[in-house]
């Protein structure tokens, strides 16, 4: 299997993990500033571990320069994750992640202007068929929904301006491993989140019953420390735009869950 090509195969399985993410996300009865930094706390444990026990050390000198961005794509991440998980709290899961999925149209637009990438007819009729489908599906500009509705459509849309921020960031980062950027965007991410927390809902873990736990757990190790490290690892082997179409997939996942799951 080349290069490329095991890379397709890391995205395709962490956005199909990631489109279930709602479901776990509606059975944590925490705010979403504290399911967000749990998440990274746990991510960040797991990969730690796994430095420690295979001697696995970051080389912080050959990627000093580096480490800037790092650290910006992991605050775009942080508050990106509180986004999304405030947009469940306002509208179905399926409308709240195709919001959230105007970022790879952002993306696809920014790549030919940034990286120079050249957009072919097939992929322009596809990015168009695919921004059209989503306003119509999410029904942004349909006041008659209500305003809970539309607050997590903009939430949502919040979340795909960040998560556009996050790609792009990574795509300016070179010379990092997958496991390497992964684990030093969740500690930027917990230093922002720490404070942020503090100030706005506090701990409140107590409220967790075994349920919210397990729920918990699932998406600290499963959905980032796991999911994470196989997706910005086939970020940096893809093109941007191969990268932002492949992520509709999370979407479609989403919507399948939400109606056969979650029965919105």
């Amino acid at each position: 299997m080349t290069r490329q090509n095991s890379a397709r195969l890391m995205l395709i399985i962490s956005m199909t993990i990631f489109g279930t993410i709602g479901v776990f996300v509606r059975n944590i009865p925490l705010s979403s500033g504290e399911i967000a930094l749990y998440r990274a706390v746990l991510a960040a444990i797991l990969i730690g571990v796994y430095f420690i026990i295979s001697k696995n050390r970051i080389p912080f000198e050959s990627i000093r320069k580096e480490i800037p961005l790092l650290l910006l794509s992991g605050v775009a991440m942080a508050f990106n994750w509180i986004f999304l998980f405030q947009a469940y709290k306002y509208t179905t899961v399926s409308v709240a992640t195709l919001s959230y999925y105007f970022a790879p149209v952002i993306v696809t637009v920014a790549c030919p202007i940034l990286f120079k990438e050249k957009m072919t007819g097939k992929q322009w009729i596809c990015f168009l068929m695919s921004t059209l489908g989503i306003v119509f599906i999410t029904g942004i500009g349909d006041l008659s929904a209500g305003n809970n509705h539309i607050m997590g459509i903009c939430l949502g849309l919040g979340a795909a301006c960040l998560y556009a921020t996050v790609i792009l960031l990574n795509k300016f980062i070179k010379g990092v491993e997958g496991l390497h950027r992964t684990f030093l965007q969740f500690l930027a991410a917990i230093v922002v989140l720490v404070p942020y927390v503090g100030f706005t809902s506090g701990v409140t873990l107590y409220k967790l019953d075994v349920k919210g736990w397990i729920c918990l757990l699932v998406i600290g190790f499963i959905h980032t420390g796991v999911t994470y490290c196989l997706y910005f690892s086939s970020l940096k082997e893809l093109p941007g735009q191969k990268a932002a179409i492949l992520s509709y997939i999370d979407p479609l996942v989403a919507v399948l869950v939400s109606v056969l799951i979650l029965g919105e």
